[in-house]
């Protein structure tokens, strides 16, 4: 099996913790040099340093906030305009936990500008590089809710949904051209965002934070939470040369959570 990215550029986004930073790992394991890019600078520059360079990595950094989409697209565009990228991964942080009655319109169209619009931006960016280079590789990490909508995330499962269904368009679009889009899936997992869910759970409903974790692994089959590596593992395969075939899914990556085939 053919997972070897050297020479290979990958941006990822959201990636100075939990998933995006564990995608970022695998990836440069497989020899891919990483670009991150994120908010906090200082974050940036501890994160890139944990990066492996063994085959001759160079690993670089963006500054810019998914809050601020014309931001974010103006640092991908110059970016581009001097470096070929053949990998994307769109990722950024969830919005706020609540019911969906109690969302206001502000909430909804953060979320959409962070999620849906950032990765149309980023994706329109590096299309041009994947196409010259022919190899192209974009892989947006989403939810399970995009399979089944999530108890109290209803901003997330809404928007959750959308970006799914333009990535489905979107693969439809790049395949003749060799470049694949997937979605990888999360279910828990032991991340900074979990922990927030957990503590508004609490906060609700007056449990113990351990009690209300412990409820939420109980609807896990395998009774425990994922890791971030778990999901980096599925995301770098799908980056890989050996996932050349494969496009337009969207793989939970959950314990088997989800109660959809």
């Amino acid at each position: 099996m053919n997972l070897d990215l050297t020479n290979k550029r990958a941006l990822v986004g959201g990636s100075t913790q939990g998933i995006g930073l564990a995608i970022a790992k695998e990836l440069s394991l497989l020899g891919a040099s990483c670009t991150l890019i994120a908010r906090n600078e200082d974050s940036l520059k501890t994160a890139v340093a944990t990066l492996d360079t063994s085959k001759g990595q160079v690993h670089e950094y963006l500054v810019a906030d998914y809050s601020d989409y014309q931001k974010v697209a103006a640092t991908a565009q110059e970016y581009v305009a001097g470096k070929p990228v053949h990998i994307l991964i769109n990722n950024s942080g969830g919005p706020a936990a609540g019911p969906i009655v109690d969302a206001q319109p502000e909430a909804f169209l953060a979320t959409f500008q962070q999620h849906l619009i950032c990765n149309q931006l980023l994706t329109q960016a590096v299309i041009p590089s994947m196409k010259k280079d022919g190899y192209g590789r974009i892989v947006n990490v989403i939810s399970t809710s995009v399979k089944i909508p999530l108890k109290n995330l209803g901003v997330s499962n809404t928007i959750r949904g959308a970006v799914a269904s333009w990535a489905k368009t979107m693969s439809n679009e790049l395949a003749p051209f060799g470049i694949t889009v997937n979605n990888v899936l999360p279910g828990a997992t032991a991340t900074a965002r979990l922990s927030n869910i957990i503590d508004n759970k609490a906060s609700k409903t007056g449990m113990d934070k351990d009690a209300a974790a412990q409820e939420m692994i109980e609807e896990i089959p395998m009774k425990r939470f994922g890791q971030p590596e778990e999901i980096a593992s599925l995301a770098a395969y799908l980056c890989s040369p050996a996932a050349a075939y494969l496009t337009g899914v969207s793989i939970p990556v959950d314990g088997g959570r989800t109660g959809s085939l």
